[in-house]
């Protein structure tokens, strides 16, 4: 992650700056962040992933940014931002630098996509959920055809990103803008790792299938060393079924409604990691000093190796 791979391929200047002082911010040391979707209140396996996150970066003496993914916007409920803020401040995890918003940089994303389809890096893809459903990896089946980039058929059509080399036969073309105009998940999220200075992303198991995808879409910014990737093991319900903020899962009482202090939230989290004893109650910050005294209990070391097994709460190994 040094000076030498700093340098981005072509990209126009103010994007060029922006990643540069990313890369360099790289170079002074750990840097972790937690980037929930404001799609409804935190559930507990939200809050649990956030205090490894926090603990990897302040066990690292790193910095801990907080990002919210807000461009989904058929997605966003109103308050949702405010109350994980909270939550977040409650069980005091703090973070560092201003409270970063995807919707207020989406000028940087489209400036991305205009320069990438200016240079022949994105197509016009018009395949349907029923095509592209009969194939595990995209097929390239756009890709050399000129596909119009209006409407058609009261459609738009999705805009891929050509990739070469392994990522063709590991995630395929990945979609950076939708079909709908909004920018793609993949695309927001590798532009801001890079430009955040983000060393190192902890997050749940459900997303290391689109780490190769994200890996692909950090290489056509240029030769520049993605984060490293810790996929931590998911909290389930009593079904087995990982919770979900769509089906309603679990969160924190409204605050003038739970029964329970943050310490002892912050000590059923813990003690559901094994990191403390069952029926202990400390702060966020008591629990830092303790693994900083007792190292060898946290479980999620990031290492340069992402491909490393995970152990769950149950000391089992968990691959990604």
């Amino acid at each position: 992650m040094g000076g030498s791979e700093s340098r981005t391929d072509g990209l126009p200047q103010r994007l060029q700056a922006l990643i540069d002082a990313g890369q360099q911010r790289r170079t002074k040391g750990y840097c972790g962040r937690f980037a929930p979707t404001p799609s409804g209140p935190l559930h507990r396996g939200n809050l649990r992933t956030a205090l490894i996150s926090w603990l990897a970066a302040r066990l690292h003496n790193g910095s801990w940014r907080l990002r919210i993914d807000d461009l989904d916007t058929p997605r966003l409920r109103p308050g949702a931002v405010e109350a994980a803020l909270a939550d977040l401040r409650w069980l005091g995890l703090d973070w560092d630098g201003p409270v970063i918003l995807q919707s207020e940089r989406r000028g940087l994303y489209h400036t991305v996509l205009s320069h990438w389809r200016c240079t022949g890096k994105v197509y016009a893809c018009r395949c349907s959920r029923r095509q592209l459903s009969r194939h595990r990896l995209y097929s390239g089946f756009c890709r050399d055809r000129q596909r119009g980039w209006g409407w058609e058929q009261q459609r738009l059509p999705a805009w891929r990103l050509r990739v070469a080399g392994e990522f063709a036969e590991r995630c395929g073309d990945p979609v950076v803008r939708r079909a709908d105009g909004y920018i793609a998940y993949h695309l927001a999220t590798a532009f801001d790792e890079l430009a955040l200075g983000i060393s190192d992303v902890v997050r749940g198991a459900d997303l290391a299938p689109v780490q190769t995808v994200q890996e692909a879409v950090i290489a056509a910014m240029g030769p520049i060393s993605p984060p490293r990737y810790q996929h931590v093991p998911l909290l389930c319900d009593t079904q087995g079924m990982k919770l979900s903020k769509r089906d309603g899962s679990q969160g924190l009482p409204p605050r003038n409604e739970r029964p329970a202090t943050a310490e002892a939230e912050v000590g059923r989290l813990a003690s559901g990691l094994q990191l403390i004893s069952p029926g202990n109650a400390l702060s966020a910050q008591d629990l830092l000093q303790h693994l900083r005294l007792r190292p060898e209990l946290f479980p999620y070391p990031v290492s340069p190796d992402s491909s490393q097994s995970l152990r769950d709460h149950s000391g089992q190994t968990t691959p990604h």
